[in-house]
């Protein structure tokens, strides 16, 4: 996890991973939605642990993102989800399911860029030490990594990973039945997911992360030069510039599409009815949230 992740990731709670359909209950995700700015603080301080005059400033702009987002992203939400209703109920191929996620993946790039800015004004007010709870914070998450993905047994790991699937795709289609439950497991078996590459790459993240505010400590910069340094460390955040785990991360992309083609196309009628019902939960939530907004 990197700066820029977090941040992003902050962001991300304000909308809620509706579009990846990984909440369940329509409830939830309004008062989820409501208490966001609150929630994405705490998650941020965990990492830099604000002071008094950070925490007053962080939460404006966290309120201030909100405000934004429901008023000019929930709308587009919105229309994402309409159509995702229109394909459900159709059998689908992986090239369709990618052209989903690019769509969904655009939107999270915007929304990460509307972050940006607050992270450049921070730039002026962060101190070493709270770069050294960042680092900190930071080697937690990796030990926590090593134990889940590198020091376990394969099966175990394995488990862990086929659990996730299937908790996903049962939040969109209810119960799953024995053969797909079956193929559920044999996708994760034959996945290429490598855990190795996956942290190595998130240790070289992290470094950028340091270096790059490190250096703005060290060596006073012009606003531009700032948001130059925020915008590039974005950009290697989520497009690595080492080419091999780009390349994993392409491969893992297409792998991830088919797999959700083909688990997809199991489905019986009532659990692509389910998924329906769902996706049409969570649009009548954003029209609900994006009214409030205009209250």
């Amino acid at each position: 996890m990197t700066f820029p992740v977090i941040f992003s990731n902050s962001a991300r709670i304000i909308s809620l991973l509706v579009l990846a359909c990984l909440l369940q209950a329509c409830s939830a995700v309004k008062l989820a939605y409501n208490q966001a700015p609150e929630l994405a603080y705490w998650y941020l301080d965990g990492y830099v642990d604000f002071s008094s005059e950070q925490s007053a400033q962080v939460k404006d702009d966290l309120n201030r993102l909100q405000t934004w987002h429901r008023q000019t992203q929930l709308p587009i939400y919105i229309d994402t989800l309409q159509k995702m209703q229109q394909k459900i109920p159709l059998d689908v191929n992986a090239q369709d399911v990618c052209s989903i996620l690019l769509d969904i993946r655009r939107k999270f790039v915007v929304l990460s860029d509307q972050t940006q800015s607050t992270v450049v004004g921070m730039m002026d007010t962060l101190t070493p030490s709270q770069l050294d709870v960042m680092a900190r914070k930071f080697e937690k998450g990796n030990a926590d990594f090593r134990n889940d993905y590198l020091q376990t047994a394969k099966p175990a790991n394995q488990s862990k990973r086929y659990k996730q699937a299937v908790s996903r795709a049962e939040k969109l289609y209810g119960r799953l039945d024995d053969k797909q439950l079956a193929l559920v497991a044999l996708q994760v078996e034959k996945s290429r997911f490598d855990a190795n590459l996956a942290y190595a790459e998130r240790q070289r993240r992290q470094q950028d992360t340091l270096q790059t505010f490190r250096a703005m400590l060290k060596n006073p910069a012009t606003t531009e030069q700032k948001k130059l340094a925020v915008r590039s460390l974005f950009e290697r955040s989520f497009i690595s510039p080492n080419p091999n785990y780009a390349e994993h991360v392409d491969a893992l992309t297409k792998e991830g599409c088919k797999n959700f083609a083909d688990l997809h196309n199991t489905t019986t009628l009532n659990q692509r009815r389910k998924a329906v019902d769902n996706l049409m939960g969570y649009e009548q939530d954003m029209k609900t949230l994006s009214a409030q907004g205009n209250g």
